[in-house]
């Protein structure tokens, strides 16, 4: 026993001289030394009316790897002790520095990185090309990188940091979610925004629909749009602006069907098709869920089919953000070949080949969360009903799959589905709460998060409430009277997805 007394004691001690040492000076970074990286920059600047130690950093953990990163540092008692990595979106290719701010003003030492390659355009991976382990960067490798290069710092800098969280949304809520499947003990709390988790399935949901899309007279104008916007929202929004639980709504385009005749407000058989295909999602040859669809009322609604899936109009319907996204990954991730066209692509055993390549590297599907729940760690997840980039219902398979497997998780895990939000944010419903508090509220102070109030203000579209209540999945707002509580109603499950 005496050698593991003396080990530990040892160890304490150590502990104690670096809680006990001077806090070194931000220039003085630049010399630090780090496993396969190197402090590029590191000055101060002011940010408002505090002083900030900014520090730049190059890993290259591979011959092929070129991963830059920066960490903000309030100084002095500016720092509340706690560090806040954040997620990138898109295919990244910059730093998040536009998530920063907020944060470091509020007291956080922030960090994030590009996730190991550098390009303005956040749809395009020509970067992919002849570099697999680029795309290791891109998938999780640059997120370790970050969070170790960024912790050494903070301990080099200031000592003992008390709280570690990450946060993101989109490609930065599938890097959240990666972090408490394959890093459990990094992060004492994580909040996973819309998480495209399932990268390799949206790719192949929105191949899927894009074909579907692409036959004669199957394009969704801005008048169909209108017409299944108008029609959803008749049918299902109880006289409000958006949907409150489209979980509940059966909306089928069908009903819209020109009848003979009939020219106007209705929907051709092709475009019925491509309306179905859109909410329904993607389907094996048999008929089963393969993965979900989109959710009805808020088709026509500006931010929302026009700059994700149809394109404002059929001329620059490949311009919009999903079929970018899934051209550019089944060109560079899953063929190597620029010249690929994925709307020309078999979608049976060719497509699922690919899906299956990217999926090892880019997908955090695993839903045995036991090691972070082991480690103390809380997890809050949220997705806005109306997103019209990652399906809201991919978030419920997620939320379900959980379920299943750990059983009843709420004392680590609690999701909010946001009614009448777009992707991350903005649409008709309010959609504002400060996710950062919530999840320091619960693994710093332990309170979990209950009922909450989303408010309304930049990004809201016209037409919504000031603020509406959000609840705890599985429960929905459920209006009695004049006032608004949480509930659980009665509903068909998610579908589930395969692979």
């Amino acid at each position: 026993m005496k050698p593991v007394t003396l080990g530990l004691s040892v160890f304490a001690l150590t502990m104690i001289g670096l809680t006990a040492r001077a806090e070194t000076a931000c220039p003085d970074l630049a010399k630090l030394s780090l496993p396969h990286a190197t402090v590029t920059k590191a000055g101060q600047e002011m940010l408002g009316d505090k002083l900030v130690c900014k520090v730049a950093v190059t890993a290259k953990p591979t011959a092929d790897s070129d991963i830059r990163m920066e960490l903000w540092i309030p100084e002095g008692a500016a720092w509340n002790g706690k560090f806040v990595q954040v997620g990138n979106g898109g295919f990244a290719g910059t730093i998040p520095r536009g998530s920063f701010n907020g944060l470091v003003r509020a007291g956080y030492a922030v960090a994030g990185t590009d996730d190991g390659h550098q390009d303005p355009v956040g749809t395009n991976a020509s970067w992919a090309l002849g570099h697999p382990e680029k795309v290791i960067d891109f998938g999780w490798r640059a997120l370790k990188e970050t969070t170790e290069a960024s912790k050494a710092i903070l301990a080099a800098k200031n000592g003992k940091i008390t709280r570690s969280y990450f946060v993101g949304c989109s490609d930065g809520g599938r890097e959240a979610l990666m972090e408490a499947q394959r890093y459990p003990n990094d992060f004492d709390g994580i909040v996973a925004g819309a998480p495209a988790n399932y990268m390799s399935q949206l790719f192949a949901l929105s191949a899927f629909q894009q074909q579907t899309m692409a036959r004669p007279g199957g394009y969704l104008a801005q008048a169909q749009r209108e017409l299944l916007q108008k029609t959803a929202l008749a049918e299902c929004g109880a006289g409000e602006a958006f949907i409150r639980d489209p979980m509940s709504c059966h909306f089928d385009p069908g009903k819209l069907a020109c009848k003979a005749g009939q020219t106007d407000g209705c929907l051709t058989a092709a475009q019925v098709v491509s309306a179905r295909g859109f909410y329904d999602g993607r389907k094996d040859k048999s008929g089963k869920l393969v993965f979900p669809g989109y959710s009805p009322g808020a088709e026509s609604l500006n931010g929302s089919w026009n700059a994700w899936i149809t394109g404002p109009n059929a001329e620059t319907n490949q311009k919009a953000a999903g079929p970018s996204f899934s051209s550019n990954a089944f060109k560079f991730f899953g063929f190597q070949d620029p010249n690929f066209d994925y709307l020309k692509m078999d979608l049976g055993a060719q497509m699922e080949g690919a899906r299956q390549k990217m999926a090892a590297v880019l997908d955090s599907p695993d839903p045995n969360l036991a090691a972070f729940r082991k480690h103390g760690g809380k997890l809050i997840q949220y997705h806005g009903w109306n997103d019209p980039a990652i399906p809201p219902r991919s978030s419920v398979v997620y939320y379900e799959d959980v379920r299943k497997t750990m059983g009843d998780a709420s004392d680590f895990y609690r999701m909010y589905l946001i009614p009448g939000m777009l992707h991350c944010g903005g649409g008709v419903g309010p959609a504002n709460v400060d996710w950062v508090a919530q999840i320091d509220g619960w693994a710093n102070a332990g309170k979990a998060p209950g009922d909450l109030t989303a408010v309304g203000g930049p990004g809201q579209a016209p037409g919504g409430p000031a603020s509406q209540i959000l609840c705890p999945y599985p429960s929905a707002a459920k209006k009695t009277g004049a006032a608004w509580a949480c509930a659980i109603p009665a509903r068909n499950g998610p579908g589930k997805k395969k692979g």
